[in-house]
Formats: C-alpha cells, structure tokens, sequence
C-alpha cells in the first residue's frame, strides 16, 4: 500500500536523498519517492508504520506530516479554476488553427491537425523549459521511464519540442507521426497508474509553472494527441 505524506525542511538535493535514505531504512517500507520540489514523500508499506515512528527516523530539521491533513487545510478550488490554465490553452490552440484554416483558400483537415498538434508541443514545451528541474522533479514521480531513468524527463522536454518544430515544418510525415505515437503512448501508462492508484501527484505536462494535480483531464490531453498521431499515421500510409 502506497501512503502520500508531506515533508517540510527539504532545501537541496542532498536533503532529498537524506529523506530517501532515512525512510527507506525503516522497517516495512518498501519503496519512497521523495520530491524536493512538490515537498511529497510517497511510501509503499509492506503494513501500515505510524506517522511518530516516520518523524523519528528523519533529523529534526525535516518535518512530516499526513498529505490528507494537509490538503484539508487548503482552500477548495472547483474544477474549473483548478483546470483553468490548460482548457485556456486547448482553446487558444483550437482558435488559432481554426481561424488560419477557414481563411485559407480551402480546408484541409489533415493540416489542421498538423498545425494543432505543432501548437500543443511548442506551447507546452515552452512551459516546461521555463523550469526544467521543476518538470523533472514532478515527471520522475509518475512516468515509467524517468522514474528509472530520471534523464529521460529533460529528453520528453525537448522531444516535444523538437516534434512541434517537425509538426510546423511538415517534417517526414510518418516519422514525426510515429515518434508521437510511441512517445505519449508510453507517457499515458504512468498517467493511467499514477491516476489508477489515486496518488496525489502534481502533473507535470505544463512543467512546474501551474499546480494541477494528476486526473482525466492529463489522460484525455495523451489520449487526444495518440488519437491524432494514429490518425494523421494513417492518411500517411493510405
């Protein structure tokens, strides 16, 4: 069983693996994921450890308390505020293209999609190279490669460039279509557990610029751009 806990007192990375370190030696535990960054401990017991005997196994500069406890204290934000940031940027994306393919002298579906999906990687890209440690802090914590491999979260961000440049630029058609594919359809595995286990994660597809946490709305985001990517890898091979 996986147990969500707040840490305070975590000021580097070496306080990080010192968090790790301590809570990893206690008996039962059998695995920790520490982020600095989102200041959250997720630990898997073997059976339930009181939280005194969690507190005293770390030094006293760092305090740990129940992630439950913790969210009861914050202001409850309706659906719409929390998911604010990222429907304003699917309808900007959605306008624009919109607009530039009803004034162009015919309508192409398939480049519509081309020029949404160049604007969904340019934009969420930019937003994850605002703080790149930020978004790798957040990605390790559900993605099923960087949680291995932590490297691979700084390589997705610049994969997502590179492949809205490749989107906009009408780069090889069914290589840019299929790298996609593969790529967010890796990505959504560690989304469909992360949101399965009902783990209070920050999601990490807008970097760690906005606090959304892990739901649907991440698995529909992966879903509708695997979706695109297939059918745009389709009209490519017909």
């Amino acid at each position: 069983m996986v147990h969500t806990y707040q840490i305070n007192g975590m000021t580097c990375s070496s306080c990080e693996a010192k968090v790790k370190s301590a809570l990893s030696s206690i008996e039962s535990v059998a695995a920790v994921d520490v982020s600095k960054s989102q200041k959250t401990a997720f630990i898997t017991m073997n059976e339930y450890i009181p939280l005194n005997k969690l507190q005293s196994a770390l030094n006293s500069k760092y305090q740990i308390t129940d992630w439950q406890q913790t969210e009861a204290v914050e202001p409850t934000r309706s659906w719409l505020e929390t998911y604010k940031p990222v429907l304003l940027i699917f309808i900007y994306i959605l306008a624009i293209t919109a607009i530039a393919e009803l004034t162009a002298e015919t309508i192409d579906f398939s480049r519509w999609m081309r020029h949404f999906m160049a604007g969904f990687f340019l934009i969420f890209s930019f937003f994850k190279m605002l703080n790149l440690k930020g978004f790798k802090d957040s990605y390790v914590m559900y993605d099923i490669i960087a949680r291995k491999y932590p490297f691979w979260a700084y390589i997705y961000a610049f994969t997502e460039l590179l492949l809205g440049i490749a989107f906009l630029a009408r780069f090889n058609p069914l290589i840019t279509n299929s790298v996609t594919l593969v790529v967010m359809s890796v990505s959504i595995i560690g989304v469909l557990q992360s949101v399965l286990s009902k783990k209070a994660i920050k999601c990490a597809c807008l970097g760690d610029v906005f606090n959304l946490p892990m739901s649907t709305v991440t698995i529909i985001e992966d879903g509708l751009m695997i979706l695109m990517s297939l059918g745009m890898l389709l009209m490519t091979l017909a």
